[in-house]
């Protein structure tokens, strides 16, 4: 019997697969995938090595597996695998492909990279004989070379877009992952913009927000150093996604009734009151002079005074939250708070190796960025009385699109100007951080190194550093990844109900992948 309800398992999720592989190419048309093939019965995970319409304009390849991964394709490596593993949330990846051997030191640090991130790691020859469906090379680890940690990175971008490669990532608990080939153009046509469906909900949001603050405190100077930044001229991005998620789960879930409850209302509020408290604190951390065009609020004001308004951003979002009276919203919502203050500290203190520098990367980048939009669109699906498996959806749609904010965000900073971005050009770079496109540049240029371990403090790193990302495919690179997880986003998306709203969740992948401040 076990092994009956097996079999019906495994053909259930061949046949969940097909299903995904026949939505998106008909959202992708012109990239069909014209050499697939399944694992079979045996294989850990499911295995789909799809052609991808190389050469075609496009191609999609995905896979649909138990709780492994897989990574099938020419010259993959294992280093490609273990920096996979933390970009893709964990879980067991392995590499079958045309030898491309990995020094044991290289090995080692994989070992490490899989362990880190909550990931196995696994001899991929263990897994050849059960992948019939797949088309098996070779085994990928084999005798020590000097494959470069760098190039087993950059090859994410450059093996997607020459050779066979299909990913799919556990972390993402049940979901299938998605990587295409970059085609021109957006990702879904929908003539839909999200603030103007949104309008009457996100008008007054900014208003509602200083009104929450000043009424919490008699100070008048601590009063006008908090409200500094709720006037009106940020992107409301967070509050917007949360309401999109919001009315699109409500419609989904109540017999087309989107009306957004005060509750989830007050949810997007409260993610917006974290976000500006923590740009409060990082303009004190990183001394910053210029936020949306104007004087930052250090500037202005003294940096303990600046320090103090900071935490009573964060102690009247804590109020609004405890009116609430939901104990699991609670939880996860002081998730962020967690996350947040890892997150900086882990670019305080960065001192990681060649060989971490990417696990730490992504790391940040989730708990600094995406985890508060991860956790406040589950908190809203919480509310709309959604089960467990959509406020999962909700998290990983919102995990997804943070990560995808922060590379976007981290390539304006080398292609922006001052004046289109509110700040200063290479702003991370004059503060010693080495961001995606830096780390992908290294592939090309080694002498980035150095630089990075000295966080670009001696005389000319910066202007260096800035002219050798240009130089190299970094930027292109940091874009794909920025895409892959659009991508996914709108896949995720796509499961819930057709209405404007759930339209909108699409759209906003454009958004953050075509912005420009």
């Amino acid at each position: 019997q076990q092994q009956q309800q097996q079999q019906k398992q495994q053909q259930q999720q061949l046949q969940q697969q097909k299903q995904h592989l026949s939505l998106l190419l008909q959202q992708h048309p012109g990239g069909a995938a014209s050499s697939a093939s399944v694992g079979g019965n045996g294989c850990i995970g499911g295995v789909v090595d799809a052609g991808g319409g190389i050469g075609s304009g496009g191609g999609i390849s995905v896979s649909s597996g138990n709780s492994s991964s897989i990574i099938v394709g020419k010259r993959t490596t294992a280093l490609f695998a273990a920096y996979a593993a933390p970009l893709f949330g964990g879980g067991t990846v392995a590499t079958i492909g045309q030898p491309m051997a990995a020094g044991a030191g290289q090995i080692g640090a994989a070992r490490s990279l899989f362990t880190a991130c909550g990931a196995s790691f696994i001899q991929p020859s263990s897994v050849v004989a059960s992948c019939a469906g797949a088309r098996v090379k070779a085994p990928v680890l084999g005798r020590a070379s000097s494959t470069s940690v760098a190039t087993s990175v950059s090859s994410l971008y450059e093996r997607t877009q020459k050779a066979t490669v299909t990913l799919q990532h556990p972390c993402m608990r049940g979901y299938s992952s998605v990587h295409t080939q970059q085609p021109a153009g957006p990702i879904r046509e929908y003539n839909i913009d999200p603030y103007i469906l949104l309008d009457d909900e996100l008008k007054y949001i900014f208003e509602d927000i200083r009104q929450e603050i000043s009424r919490a405190t008699n100070h008048q100077e601590l009063n006008k150093i908090a409200v500094y930044y709720f006037d009106g001229q940020g992107k409301a991005f967070r509050p917007m996604v949360a309401m999109l998620m919001a009315k699109a789960l409500n419609y989904h879930m109540h017999n087309e009734n989107s009306n957004i409850v005060n509750a989830q209302r007050q949810i997007a509020m409260i993610s917006e009151m974290i976000h500006t408290a923590s740009l409060v604190h990082d303009d004190v951390i990183d001394q910053s002079f210029a936020r949306r065009g104007k004087p930052s609020v250090n500037v202005l004001w003294n940096h303990k005074k600046v320090t103090q308004a900071g935490d009573y951003i964060l102690s009247v979002a804590s109020m609004l939250l405890a009116r609430l009276k939901h104990d699991e919203v609670t939880h996860i919502l002081s998730q962020v708070l967690t996350d947040l203050v890892q997150g900086e500290f882990m670019q305080l203190g960065s001192k990681e190796t060649e060989n971490e520098r990417f696990a730490h990367y992504f790391t940040k980048t989730y708990r600094k960025t995406a985890s508060l939009i991860a956790n406040s669109l589950k908190a809203v699906a919480v509310l709309s009385g959604a089960d467990e498996q959509m406020a999962e959806l909700s998290f990983q749609y919102g995990r997804n699109l943070g990560l995808a904010f922060q590379f976007v965000d981290d390539l304006l900073d080398f292609v922006s100007s001052s004046e289109a971005m509110g700040k200063p050009a290479a702003a991370d770079l004059k503060l010693g951080l080495a961001t995606a496109p830096v780390l992908f540049a290294c592939e090309k240029f080694p002498e980035l190194n150095p630089m990075i371990l000295r966080r670009f403090r001696e005389p000319g790193d910066v202007e260096r550093a800035y002219e050798l990302v240009h130089q190299s495919q970094g930027l292109e690179q940091t874009r794909f990844l920025a895409r892959k997880h659009c991508i996914e986003a709108l896949r995720l998306a796509s499961q819930i109900s057709e209405s404007p709203y759930q339209k909108g969740l699409i759209v906003v992948g454009d958004f953050v992948l075509n912005r420009m401040k």
